[in-house]
């Protein structure tokens, strides 16, 4: 990678040198080998540090130059400070580009950097690894999603962008296409979307290195005949190739961020039973790595229901592993004696430290009586559940108990409460309060506000409750895949 910082820095310096310490001549020896002065009026020299193709690189040499008519001062400082000014804001647009940490914001970025380069106003991305593996997306710049619509009508090889997508032998450096109207073959679909959407030129890079392959492109439309001159197709170019590597990082990670998403949800119930007198909802944030929090919900015999969450220590895969092999004996162990969840815990407790001794995990488990609105848990080491309704908005009273691993034995007596008809029992893991950066008693009085908060008109469905607890505990970002924690919400409407 061009290390931009480092040649603005050097050629700064050689700049001031050339203004204050040294007459034109003295500046032109220390910026351009012998011989090479003839060659810097020349139309077309080669591309120097991949900047401006006209200025030659310093040598620093102090052999002696030819004479030159004329003073020539102002054009090496003219074309000096014009290199210097380009280095700077291709290093200020790589920066910005380097801070983004999504794939949305790096391929947002992309786009106004790229239209900033090539002097355009309106622009589109789209991300199609080659290989079909890892996300694809479209983006506009300046689009709408009608006019985007509209552009994928047209069919892809007959557009400059989509013969960079399909990777075209001649497609390396970009298509430049100054004007669209006045291609005598332009396809008729084309011709009708460019001029309902007002462009008439554009021109296409592709997305793609040695390394990464071919991972999209992007097209910039101009509204009026035009084409980038060609040190704004090499500052783009330079740009589009340093974005490549960024994005592939990006690609990866959001591939593997997907991959372990599915993974934790494969774990976990493909659907919740549908048990007359009661209404379930669930809600599960995976962390990047992935983490331990689980929940469950599984009819037992004469129409009783079992629910459960809980959280196992860790975090990847063998947290994730952990908590399916957990979440598995839990449900036989309920299966035998689900009307007893102290035993239940007990059970899942021998389990884990006979084969799993350095583990430990928190656990809630609930038996219910839908017909009766009977509810009996236990919990291990686990948050309290929170009971809502028209009348009152309040943390169930639980024994405090030590988390599952942590105690040779392990046993804490059940508590048995009754909801009132239309009451929602909310089970919850630590991964909702620790999302909120609060600490925890100012994360379960963030809990009980959001809570109460539901509007009436939500509290009859137990999904619209989670998702509204869901967003109020976590607004601005904090519920974002890349937090750290784990969150499972698990709600129980009783009719």
């Amino acid at each position: 990678m061009l290390d931009i910082g480092l040649l603005v820095r050097v050629h700064v310096d050689a700049l001031i040198v050339a203004q204050n310490h040294m007459g034109v001549c003295d500046a032109i020896r220390r910026i351009a080998p012998v011989g090479k002065l003839a060659a810097m009026s020349a139309p077309h020299l080669p591309k120097v540090a991949g900047i401006d193709p006209e200025v030659p690189v310093s040598t620093h040499t102090s052999a002696p130059l030819t004479e030159v008519p004329g003073p020539p001062g102002p054009f090496i400082q003219d074309r000096l400070a014009g290199w210097v000014s380009d280095l700077t804001t291709l290093h200020e647009l790589t920066e910005r580009l380097a801070g983004t940490n999504t794939l949305d914001g790096a391929l947002n970025e992309l786009l106004q950097a790229g239209a900033a380069l090539v002097g355009a106003r309106r622009g589109l991305l789209v991300l199609e690894p080659a290989n079909g593996e890892g996300p694809s997306a479209t983006l506009g710049l300046g689009l709408s999603h009608a006019e985007l619509g509209h552009i994928e009508t047209v069919p892809r090889a007959a557009t400059a962008l989509g013969r960079v997508l399909d990777g075209l032998p001649d497609t390396a450096d970009g298509v430049t296409s100054p004007d669209l109207l006045g291609e005598k073959d332009l396809d008729p679909r084309q011709r009708e979307v460019a001029a309902r959407l007002g462009y008439a030129a554009s021109y296409a890079l592709p997305l793609a290195s040695e390394a990464a392959g071919r991972l999209g492109a992007a097209v910039w439309l101009y509204d009026e005949p035009a084409e980038p001159a060609q040190k704004q197709r090499h500052l783009a170019g330079l740009y589009a190739r340093y974005a490549t590597e960024h994005l592939a990082r990006l690609v990866e990670l959001e591939r593997a961020r997907a991959d372990v998403a599915a993974v934790a949800e494969e774990l976990l119930p493909s659907r919740l039973p549908r048990i007359p007198g009661v209404q379930l909802a669930a809600r599960h944030r995976t962390g990047p790595r992935g983490g331990g929090d689980w929940y469950d919900a599984l009819p037992l015999p004469d129409r009783t229901l079992g629910l459960a969450v809980g959280s196992v220590g860790g975090s990847g895969p063998s947290a994730m592993a952990a908590m399916g092999r957990l979440r598995a004996s839990l449900r036989a162990y309920a299966v035998m004696e689900g009307e007893d969840p102290v035993a239940v815990l007990s059970d899942l407790e021998l389990l884990l430290r006979l084969t799993e001794p350095a583990r430990t995990a928190t656990a809630l488990f609930a038996y219910c009586e839908p017909a009766t609105r009977k509810v009996v848990l236990a919990g291990a080491g686990h948050t309290p559940p929170l009971v809502l309704g028209e009348r009152r908005c309040e943390f169930v009273e639980t024994t405090l108990s030590a988390p599952l691993g942590m105690l040779a034995c392990w046993e804490a007596p059940s508590v048995e409460f009754s909801p009132a008809p239309g009451e929602t029992v909310l089970l919850y893991t630590d991964g909702l309060l620790r999302r909120t950066g609060d600490a925890m008693d100012r994360a379960f009085a963030r809990l009980h506000s959001a809570a109460a908060s539901v509007p009436k008109s939500d509290r009859h469905d137990p999904a619209a409750v989670a998702d509204h607890v869901l967003r109020t505990m976590l607004p601005d970002g904090l519920d974002r895949s890349d937090s750290a924690e784990d969150v499972v919400i698990l709600a129980a409407r009783f009719d």
